[in-house]
């Protein structure tokens, strides 16, 4: 597991902490022997990860709750990326789980 973070820390166990780019990280797991890389994190690094076409499936969480500010979900400078429902999610919390993947 990594952890994708601003400040240098040694290892803990089996995470490692990485202060790179995250485009980078992601490139260089596609090439090692294993299935599925999981992403989970905020806007900064996933329009980071869209921006370099790196992101093959979204699960979006929508809260029943309206922010009145914060940082936007997807931001400009990434190409445009067609997706296609896989499913819907609700739960008894008002929180909705949509999910998409990548057109091809």
């Amino acid at each position: 597991m990594y952890v994708i973070t601003r400040t240098a820390r040694p290892a803990l166990g089996k995470t490692q902490f990485f202060t790179g780019n995250p485009s980078v990280l992601v490139r260089q797991l596609k090439v090692k022997k294993g299935k599925n890389i999981y992403c989970d994190g905020g806007a900064k690094v996933i329009n980071e990860l869209l921006r370099h076409n790196l992101v093959d499936e979204l699960i979006i969480s929508v809260t029943p709750l309206l922010l009145g500010q914060g940082t936007r979900l997807f931001n400009d400078g990434r190409p445009e990326q067609a997706l296609e429902l896989v499913n819907t999610k609700a739960f008894d919390t008002g929180l909705v789980q949509l999910h998409y993947r990548r057109k091809r």
